[in-house]
């Protein structure tokens, strides 16, 4: 049996980083799977997924919480897997979402807000803000993988989203992956 590790970890940038964190997963047996990480505003922020032989679990979680002597805040949630258990994802829509308008407070609020009253799960979220190349002000760029129910009514969810982007002056993109 193994257990599912996700590993979150913030603490001030420096080089190494990234070389420790895997050393430790490897040195407890654990597989890195899935990651994302980056540095922002002088920090570095990341998010793993692990997975490691359940006997070895407690170990590496010891090993990483060790890590705080060096600056960096860890925290790690555990699952250990189950046979023949369903994964959320075998059931429902995959669906992508894109957003491009000025930014301003309150866009990931509002977008947020009408994909969870229709039960539409936010899988992964990268967003970013640059100058626009005409005007030079501050432009929200946002890319979402989204996990929708397979009873989803996709044109009122269209609907709804486009209510919004009137609202916020933002161009929304929603799309069923090939």
């Amino acid at each position: 049996m193994t257990s599912s590790l996700v590993i979150t970890v913030i603490g001030p940038d420096r080089p190494g980083l990234v070389e420790t964190l895997s050393r430790t997963v490897s040195e407890h047996g654990g597989n890195w799977t899935r990651s994302r990480m980056a540095h922002l505003a002088g920090q570095f922020a990341g998010i793993l997924h692990v997975t490691v032989p359940a006997d070895a679990a407690d170990g590496l979680k010891g090993a990483l919480d060790s890590l705080s002597g060096n600056g960096l805040v860890v925290a790690i949630a555990r699952e250990d897997a189950v046979a023949g258990a369903a994964s959320p994802a075998a059931t429902g829509l995959g669906l992508k979402l894109d957003l491009v308008g000025q930014d301003r407070p309150g866009i990931v609020r509002e977008i947020s807000r009408a994909l969870a009253a229709r039960g539409v799960n936010v899988e992964e979220l990268a967003t970013e803000c640059e100058s626009a190349p005409w005007s030079g002000e501050s432009l929200f760029k946002a890319q979402v993988s989204l996990h929708a129910p397979a009873d989803i009514d996709l044109d009122s969810l269209r609907r709804d989203l486009e209510a919004i982007a009137q609202d916020l002056m933002v161009d929304i993109s929603l799309v069923r992956p090939v």
